[in-house]
């Protein structure tokens, strides 16, 4: 099981695979993961030079529909030329790449295959661009929303400069509620009874996130996409990160681990 991985906006390969370093391992031997850089260079994400030197990348800048789809052919090379591969996983704006090619490809080539069998989702969701552009309807409370809690995350993840040993920054500010019950018609602004079948991603999919992640409604948004039978959801309690306890990780591997066998079929 191959999988193809992709960092988040201002980070790297290298720091996606030190995110995922305790998860990995717990997986069987045939579950192999291709980290790789994007293409364009970029600033450090809010807090990550903390942690990580550069240098820090980008799939895209901007907001633009035609910048974010200009990221599609270039993943199509790198699966046309690295590959093949079984799945793919990305965090944030990696997240974001997938979940969009996905999106596109249901509504442009419903009749042909992907070229990959199953997708991991960290911490990201579609741009409201793109939905927009997909046919969705996008109000101005989802998109007021989109903007408040882009402007939270940057917050959040820069206050980790100022964070002493032990403290949940990510509990600072705006946290949304894990127990909250999902009601398609309103999903953070967005009416998922109103989309067509035609756009439901129909292969397998597993998507984490934390409900103290400012950008968590743009993770359930996508996890809404697609089909409920073949999706596995987790919250593991932190912020935009990947929390590296034991219960955490190997929640995650198991999960990992479940998309592909249900890939293999």
């Amino acid at each position: 099981m191959r999988f193809l991985c992709l960092h988040g906006k201002g980070t790297s390969a290298s720091i996606f695979k030190s995110q995922t370093a305790t998860f990995r391992p717990r997986l069987p031997s045939t579950y192999t993961f291709d980290f790789v850089d994007a293409p364009f260079t970029s600033a450090p994400a809010a807090g990550i030079d903390v942690f990580y030197s550069p240098p820090y990348y980008a799939f895209w800048h901007g907001t633009s529909v035609s910048a974010i789809r200009a990221s599609h052919a270039w993943f199509a090379e790198i699966l046309e030329r690295q590959g093949p591969y079984d799945g793919v996983m990305g965090f944030s704006q990696g997240t974001g790449l997938i979940g969009s090619f996905l999106l596109y490809h249901q509504l442009e080539r419903p009749g042909e295959p992907l070229p990959f069998k199953c997708a991991v989702f960290f911490c990201g969701g579609v741009s409201l661009n793109v939905v927009a552009d997909l046919g969705v309807r996008v109000g101005a409370a989802a998109r007021e929303l989109d903007e408040r809690t882009k402007e939270a995350l940057q917050e959040k993840a820069a206050s980790v400069k100022d964070a002493k040993v032990g403290d949940d920054y990510w509990a600072r500010g705006l946290v949304f509620d894990p127990g909250e019950e999902v009601d398609r018609s309103d999903v953070y602004g967005l009416d998922f009874t109103r989309v067509s079948a035609g756009l439901v991603v129909n292969i397998p999919t597993v998507h984490v996130w934390g409900h103290k992640d400012p950008r968590y409604p743009a993770s359930v948004q996508l996890a809404q996409f697609c089909e409920p039978s073949l999706r596995k959801t987790m919250d593991h309690g932190g912020g935009h990160d990947i929390p590296r306890t034991r219960e955490v990780s190997e929640g995650i591997a198991e999960l990992v681990e479940w998309v592909g066998m249900m890939a293999e079929g």
